[in-house]
């Protein structure tokens, strides 16, 4: 590291504390009231993993900022520079990173951080402020042991809680907003309709989805809560999950991760609860069509008034100078311009996006580390709504379970989608409301937690001594025999077919209760490091059946036909049939039983195999498998941990886990790269796994696995320490109580703020 980039670092470090309370650099030392010059312990336990206690919330941000740079450094700050509009300056100058400096500098604007920061309470203030000192601190005295990736970097800078509240933000509004960035930032009046960039606000949720299921005490040997959480979740960047330990002794007490482009704990548990989250159904934006008003398509008409669209002129910088870009604006949220929702002389569509108006997600995981049961878990998701886009599942010491979707959805009834949508397509769950009439506005409640939320009664709960559970799907089936009903569209879909990957984790389930037997920790872990493959369960005996049609496919359904029908690492067989149920779309034009309401777990099953056309289909697509599989010159047999792989400085890591489509519970996405020898890099997929339960003493037994290890940096000893023991479908211990972080401790550390 130059030593010109250390002493830059902590000159900026110093002009930081020392910036006046009227500067855009507000609430350091000197004028935050929260400040103190505390000592705070760090105690760093094997893995990597930091257990940090504070005697403030101050204390505690700066003990968290710190530590989660010292692995995720270089990741936090291209994140900072995303959310600040400079990827061009500092990463080139191309049509992405120029829209998306556009759309961060305009949507992102100091009004809007006004506002984010005075909603805030005065705790998740200061400890945003803490939070900014110890990122702060760990590059000022870091900065000659920066990871390679960023060694050196101009982009490695220190920030201010300002940028943390556009953190907060931009990461809640990227499935959003987020989604149609070059359509906001390209929109201009009477654009050819031809020339418009299509939007996509599909989400893949075999990449960002998860699995969660809580057991209540009825089916537990020991009649407390058991949890399984385990996120999908990106392998890389600012959404990877990073393990910590925050002590705030007498206000709480809590174990487990957050993303690193995020400043608090989202995943874990505490002496009393444990909680996971899984990627919701519930769309958390509409759009509105504007009626322009005759002759001026810059105004727009709202009941008996008229309106100007607001052009926000940004300028984005570039190593070559700035370039202008102008984003348009209306009361509603901006302008989005696509094929569908043209802005010509009669309307204009945009778009408002309930993360866009949460600042209440700091408050909102305050109040869920400080819940003492699942009751108390589920008030604080409803006194907040602040979580961004998940479902919550928790159980409880005392043997409580619960599954809620009570977070940021906006309020949108049926009665409202029927008298106010326009443009709308038969069956379309993506809403278009009539903008110009002021009733079709998201409706407000005095009830919910901020305007234009949907109150807590009407969106979806459940507390139970048996189970709750998601993979996903809709709210409906988070547990079969207490079915969820009658709930907004806007939400999720009631009485339609599961996807295979809901369908396995609920039949899992299914074959234990049926068995009469209960659940303890090791059962639960087991459901998910089984690796069982649900779809070929279901239809691997069909298609072998199928397979001795084809003797030149012989060699394949022989490897099938031995196959233990698993995904672990050494299992073999995998990959054929993972190719071939792709190939086909899993079957699914196949069935035998259609889907019903009545029994959806178990259906649709079978497939049509008397028919000539799908024995057709069946053949065709285990020879494309098997041609696909030789000419990348991978054998038939190989081992699944040959196939499917990490490369970690050079060592080859075998990864169980398959396709959530095909019925995996236990769901890794990577790409089949033929060049590379198969499925590798790892895209998403498992990635926080955590298993906890209460020892008799009432003290937590929690064993996880961070999929990916705790650190992003090939330099750093904790790159692929965890992921070899993933790889064993094994887990790790996680330290809880000063006796075990002390038979884990590899080293101690004392910050002083």
């Amino acid at each position: 590291m130059r030593k010109s980039f250390q002493l830059a670092s902590a000159i900026a470090l110093a002009s930081l504390v020392a910036c006046s309370p009227n500067s855009s650099m507000t609430n350091t030392a000197e004028s935050d009231p929260h400040s103190t010059n505390e000592m705070i312990s760090v105690r760093w336990t094997e893995h990597g993993i930091p257990h940090i206690t504070a005697q403030s919330w101050e204390g505690l941000g700066f003990g968290f900022g710190h530590s989660v740079a010292y692995d995720g450094v270089c990741v936090l700050a291209r994140e900072f520079a995303t959310i600040n509009g400079e990827l061009s300056k500092y990463f080139g100058a191309d049509e992405a990173n120029i829209n998306s400096d556009a759309f961060h500098r305009a949507l992102l604007n100091e009004a809007k951080i006004d506002e984010y920061l005075a909603a805030n309470s005065a705790d998740s203030r200061a400890m945003d402020v803490g939070y900014t000192k110890g990122y702060n601190r760990f590059i000022a005295t870091k900065a000659d042991a920066m990871p390679a990736s960023c060694a050196g970097a101009d982009w490695v800078k220190p920030i201010d809680e300002r940028d943390l509240a556009r953190l907060a933000i931009g990461v809640g509004i990227r499935y959003g907003l987020g989604r149609v960035t070059n359509q906001i930032v390209t929109a201009r009046p009477n654009q050819e309709v031809a020339s418009l960039e299509p939007i996509d606000l599909t989400l893949d949720v075999e990449k960002i989805g998860s699995n969660a299921y809580a057991f209540g005490s009825e089916l537990t040997d020991s009649g407390r809560g058991i949890l399984l959480g385990n996120p999908h979740y990106p392998w890389q960047g600012g959404s990877r999950f990073h393990m910590a330990h925050l002590t705030l002794p007498g206000e709480f007490d809590m174990m487990g991760v957050g993303l690193l482009a995020t400043q608090r704990l989202a995943i874990g548990f505490t002496n009393d609860i444990a909680w996971s989250h899984t990627v919701s159904t519930a769309l958390r934006f509409t759009f509105f069509r504007l009626e322009l008003v005759d002759g001026n398509n810059m105004v727009y008409r709202l009941g008996d008034e008229e309106r100007s669209i607001e052009p926000i002129e940004v300028a984005v910088e570039t190593a070559n100078g700035s370039e202008m870009r102008t984003v348009y604006m209306t009361h509603l949220g901006p302008v989005v311009a696509g094929p569908g929702t043209p802005w010509n002389d009669q309307y204009v569509y945009v778009m408002r996006d309930v993360n866009y108006e949460n600042y209440r997600s700091g408050d909102q995981y305050a109040a869920m580390q400080k819940a003492t049961n699942v009751e108390e878990l589920r008030q604080a998701l409803a006194d907040h709504q602040g979580a961004a886009f998940v479902n919550t599942i928790g159980a409880d010491k005392s043997g409580g379970a619960l599954y809620a979707d009570m977070s940021a959805i906006p309020n949108v009834s049926v009665e409202l989608i029927q008298r106010c949508a326009v443009d709308q397509e038969a069956g379309a769950r993506i809403t278009t409301l009539n903008g110009s009439d002021p009733s079709c506005d998201w409706q407000v409640d005095e009830s919910a937690a901020a305007p234009g939320l949907m109150p807590p009664s009407q969106q979806p709960s459940l507390i139970t001594k048996t189970y709750a559970g998601n993979s996903n799907d809709s709210y409906w089936l988070s547990n079969p025999s207490m079915r969820l009903e009658g709930f907004s569209p806007i939400i999720g879909d009631e009485n339609a077919q599961r996807t295979l990957r809901t369908r396995s984790g609920l039949a899992f389930i299914n074959e234990v209760l049926e068995e009469e037997k209960k659940f303890d920790q090791s059962m639960v872990e087991g459901l998910l490091f089984t690796h069982r493959n649900y779809g070929a369960e279901l239809f691997l005996d069909e298609v072998l059946e199928v397979c001795v049609d084809d003797d030149s496919l012989a060699a394949a359904c022989e490897v099938l036909a031995n196959w233990d029908r698993r995904q672990s690492v050494d299992s073999r067989g995998a990959h054929v049939f993972n190719e071939f149920f792709g190939e086909t779309k899993q079957l699914a034009d196949f069935y035998e039983i259609p889907f019903d309401s009545a029994d959806p777990v178990n259906t649709p099953r079978g497939l049509t195999i008397e028919d000539a056309g799908t024995r057709k289909a069946i053949l065709d697509g285990l020879h494309v498998a098997v041609d696909r599989i030789t000419d990348a010159g991978i054998a038939l047999d190989a081992r699944w941990g040959d196939v499917q792989f990490e490369i970690r400085n050079g060592e080859k890591i075998g990864i169980p886990g398959g396709d959530g489509r095909a019925g995996m519970f236990s769901v890794i996405s990577a790409g089949f790269d033929a060049d590379k020898g198969g499925y590798t890099p790892i895209v998403a997929g498992n990635s926080y796994i955590q298993s906890v339960t209460w020892a008799e003493d009432g003290s937590p037994s929690a064993r996880a696995i961070l999929t990916y290890s705790q650190s992003p940096e090939a330099d750093s000893d904790y790159y692929a320490d965890q992921t070899k023991i993933y790889s064993r479908s094994e887990w790790i211990d996680m330290p809880f109580t000063d006796e075990q972080i002390a038979a884990k401790l590899v080293r101690e550390e004392t910050l002083e703020m």
